[in-house]
């Protein structure tokens, strides 16, 4: 992929947000597409976008019984996505069945530990380990069950790709320098994540919430 960037659709109406999309996809490599937009728009927001003609990412990180999730990936083959989320919690039985019900040419990556979370968090779910040991774990898990890659945080990829040399590793919770965390607690900046090996770069209000869209992207895309 040449631009490995993916802007973050994070726009509630479907008009402003093929607007933007028109405006920075010169500077963009792809448009992922999640939750709020998914239950805003269905299906028909999801074409609205394909239209545009970038690659299509569903981050609606699939977790529920193995027999569920694997229904759920292939009613969605209908919208071509190139990526696909699902939750490595959900376990490898899941994991396998989501893989074997996706299209071909679609990348299952596997969601280890949110980018809003540390290791306090983890801690009050009952996970007793780092964020960091935790997305290892996961990751090799998700690796055993041949999924494509894992999502994971600029913060750990390095680590994961040293262990997964093949893997196909998403990067959320990106800031350029100067850019506020937010509600992001393991963030690094894009440079950072793709020198530490990620394969897309997952990108949002640094772009779609800039008083200059366009310039936000071309500057973004200018350091990698």
């Amino acid at each position: 992929m040449s631009n490995p960037v993916f802007l973050a659709l994070d726009v509630p109406q479907i008009e402003p947000a093929k607007a933007l999309i028109n405006k920075v996809k010169a500077h963009i490599g792809g448009v992922k597409l999640g939750l709020e937009f998914f239950c805003a728009h269905g299906g028909h927001g999801v074409h609205e976008i394909a239209h545009l003609g970038l690659p299509i990412f569903l981050d609606l990180k699939f977790h529920d019984i193995p027999n569920t999730v694997a229904s759920a990936m292939m009613a969605i083959h209908v919208y071509e996505p190139k990526i696909v989320t699902i939750h490595a919690s959900g376990g490898q039985a899941m994991m396998e069945d989501a893989k074997a019900a996706a299209a071909e040419g679609c990348k299952v990556v596997a969601v280890t530990t949110l980018t809003s979370m540390d290791a306090s968090d983890l801690a009050s779910t009952g996970v007793g380990r780092s964020a960091e040991d935790q997305v290892m774990r996961l990751a090799e898990l998700a690796h055993a069950s041949g999924l494509d890659g894992i999502v994971c945080s600029g913060q750990e990829v390095g680590k994961v790709r040293k262990q997964w040399k093949d893997g196909y590793f998403v990067v959320p919770g990106l800031r350029p320098p100067g850019s506020g965390a937010g509600d992001q607690k393991r963030v690094v900046t894009p440079r950072k994540a793709r020198d530490d090996g990620a394969s897309v770069l997952v990108i949002g209000r640094p772009i779609s919430r800039a008083d200059d869209p366009v310039a936000a992207a071309r500057a973004i895309e200018a350091t990698l």
